[in-house]
């Protein structure tokens, strides 16, 4: 019984507010504003319960692991769901159905959880789908809005349309390994080797992954559900689920899928070069804010999968130190969009010509996120990147790494475009002097201590190095 309430520790917290949400909601309810600092109390505990009290063992006959990597995983994704409390603080305190909305997210986070932390592919595939349905709903929550309902909607399809797939991939494996074991699958893919019909069953759950993920060529519901939705809902969706899936990708195919390596390391070598260019090209033309951070998402990804392609621990490490830093980063971005999206509904990059005269704090925090998002230096995402590359060039393809680094040079462009539209565009009619909510304040300062400190403290790479 110890074992079970420790190794689920991060589930049943999570299953804990969830259930107190719902005892409020049927009971006599609270007031928005008391209901939303209950909430960010609670998440902060369960964020700081994550470092304490973490164990490496397994239950439900190994569909549940957990271990210090897996538990560090999951309180990335807790401070990201706590960060988006803070920053989106003026909406969630006027949205009418504040705890169904966190309810949602909750079950969503719960349902990643389990994903990362799922020993086998039946276990994977219902988390997936605890993960992906409320967030759906969540992208629907702007009622009076019908890009909301039709960003909901073109959701949800995808998300149908990729399950299939993926339930399609996991009968083709079940039906030619016998298992659908992670730790068995790697075993009998050794013995059987590079059959084609296992490479093909192989493809179809890569394409799943691919479509949760926003690779090219499956990232096409991506800027129009980001768009649609609100910015609560896309931060969520730009950061922690998508974080989630990095997590259980990488996983996936260092563990159960190492024996195809060969084979997917030529797809993540295509893929990532085709998200990068894409997402950066499509960027370049963008004028709507979320739109804008939607193909820089995209762009992001094929960074991700970059260090992914090193098939060691430098990956793992490389790659999980980047999704540290972009929860800083992008949701720094998202919260100084939030902030000027609520208080005055502008969300076109030309809105934001002159905002360092009117609004200087709200203007340096979204510079340093962009700063941090194209890798320039000293902020930390020029190190995450710099990992990333570094990982991904231990296997000698330096025509690869040279596409990604020359994408990084592309990508100044555009991020340099926001900073010199807010820094020197004239503009007759700035957004005017915004009072800003005193968490979502304090939440940015932490955002951009974060993009700053993150890359200088080198004792915080070593870190995540140690718990491989």
């Amino acid at each position: 019984m110890n074992d079970f309430l420790i190794l689920m520790k991060s589930e049943l917290l999570i299953t804990f507010i969830i259930f107190l949400l719902l005892f409020i909601k049927i009971g006599k309810g609270m007031k928005n504003e008391s209901l939303l600092s209950l909430l960010q109390v609670l998440l902060l505990v369960n964020f700081i319960a994550g470092f304490f009290f973490n164990k490496t063992g397994s239950l439900f006959g190994d569909m549940f692991h957990t271990g210090s990597m897996i538990a560090f995983q999951k309180n990335i994704l807790n401070l990201g769901v706590y960060l988006i409390s803070l920053l989106c603080a003026d909406w969630l305190k006027k949205t009418p159905h504040l705890p169904e909305f966190f309810m949602l997210m909750l079950s969503a986070l719960l349902g990643m959880f389990f994903m990362i932390s799922s020993g086998n592919l039946l276990m994977f595939f219902l988390s997936l789908e605890l993960a992906s349905i409320p967030v759906a709903a969540m992208a629907n929550f702007d009622l009076d809005k019908k890009r909301s309902s039709e960003g909901a909607m073109k959701m949800i399809l995808s998300s149908a349309f990729s399950s299939g797939i993926l339930l399609f991939g996991i009968s083709l494996i079940y039906g030619a390994t016998g298992t659908i074991s992670f730790a068995e699958l790697s075993k009998v893919l050794i013995q059987l080797g590079g059959n084609p019909f296992l490479i093909l069953s192989f493809v179809f759950l890569f394409a799943a992954f691919a479509f949760k993920l926003s690779i090219v060529p499956f990232h096409l519901w991506t800027a129009d559900v980001y768009e649609g939705s609100p910015i609560a809902a896309t931060s969520f969706l730009s950061v922690v689920s998508k974080g989630s899936i990095a997590f259980v990708f990488i996983s996936a195919l260092y563990n159960a899928f190492q024996p195809l390596f060969e084979t997917w390391y030529i797809l993540l070598v295509i893929l990532a070069i085709a998200t990068m260019v894409i997402g950066n090209l499509f960027a370049l033309r963008q004028q709507n804010i979320k739109r804008f951070l939607a193909f820089s998402s995209i762009a992001q990804v094929g960074f991700i999968l970059v260090g992914i392609s090193s098939n060691d621990n430098a990956g793992i490490s490389s790659v999980v130190y980047f999704i540290l830093i972009y929860t800083f980063s992008n949701l720094a971005a998202f919260g100084v969009a939030s902030v000027i999206a609520e208080k005055t509904g502008k969300e076109n990059i030309d809105d934001y010509k002159g905002l360092y005269k009117t609004n200087p704090f709200l203007c340096w925090i979204l510079t340093l996120a962009l700063f941090s998002l194209a890798g320039i230096p000293p902020t930390a995402g020029f190190f995450g990147k710099l990992f990333l590359l570094t990982a991904g060039a231990s296997k000698g393809s330096y025509m690869f790494i040279t596409v990604a680094a020359l994408n990084m040079v592309i990508s100044l462009y555009y991020y340099l475009r926001v900073v010199r539209a807010m820094f020197m565009d004239k503009n007759e009619q700035p957004i005017e002097k915004i009072n800003t909510n005193p968490a979502t304040k304090f939440a940015l300062i932490l955002c951009a201590a974060g993009i700053v400190l993150i890359g200088l403290l080198s004792w915080i790479y070593d870190y995540i190095q140690s718990l491989i």
